[in-house]
């Protein structure tokens, strides 16, 4: 039987996406009974918001759409070579992490059509895919606004920094209401603590527990 497993990274700026990416990295490469082969792409891969000129520009909902397919195509060949090869204990499988990805979609164009996105997210489901929604509390939230750049944030004004807390309080619930429609098993992890070894042994351990 194929062993192809992914997680896919989701939540607003400042909920510890690439930390906890950095940690599962460390336990997947500590696992020996993991699989040999690993694919991670950053958001730098999949994210809406793209440098043009050194200006940033967001990409309309159809580029963003093929952006993703082109990546899910990518795991797909990956895992028809897999099976193609025949699966050996030597191999273990492909494991495969993608951070910004469905749910920033959906949360990006929520007035769309959501045909092409649950067309992915079902491929996706299929090579084993399980989401981890990173959240913050509303009383930690401009914390760590702030934390992230606090030499550009101790700049600004209140009303900058409550604008900035308005919207990610905002974006959470709405990546909350994307998750409920999306096939992909979602488990949300609050990450007030920081504790980002423990969270992603949890990601970790969910979705190796249904190999």
């Amino acid at each position: 039987m194929s062993q192809f497993r992914g997680v896919i990274l989701e939540g607003y700026s400042n909920a510890g996406k690439t930390s906890v990416l950095k940690s599962l990295k460390q336990i997947q490469a500590r696992d020996d009974s993991a699989e040999r082969s690993v694919i991670v792409l950053s958001e730098h891969y999949s994210q809406i918001l793209h440098r043009v000129n050194g200006e940033l520009r967001k990409l309309y909902r159809n580029e963003h759409l093929q952006l993703l397919t082109d990546r899910v195509k990518m795991l797909r060949k990956l895992r028809d070579w897999e099976k193609e090869l025949g699966q050996t204990q030597r191999s273990k499988g492909i494991f495969f992490i993608l951070e910004r990805f469905h749910l920033n979609h959906r949360v990006a164009y929520p007035n769309c059509l959501m045909d092409e996105i649950e067309e992915i997210e079902d491929e996706l489901y299929r090579m084993g895919a399980k989401c981890a929604l990173l959240t913050i509390s509303p009383e930690n939230a401009v914390k760590r606004i702030i934390s992230r750049n606090p030499e550009v944030w101790n700049k600004k004004s209140e009303e900058d920094i409550r604008l900035a807390y308005e919207l990610l309080l905002k974006q959470q619930q709405e990546y909350r209401v994307q998750a409920d429609h999306s096939i992909i098993p979602t488990i949300e992890i609050n990450t007030d603590r920081k504790e980002w070894e423990l969270y992603a042994k949890q990601i970790y351990s969910i979705n190796k527990s249904e190999r």
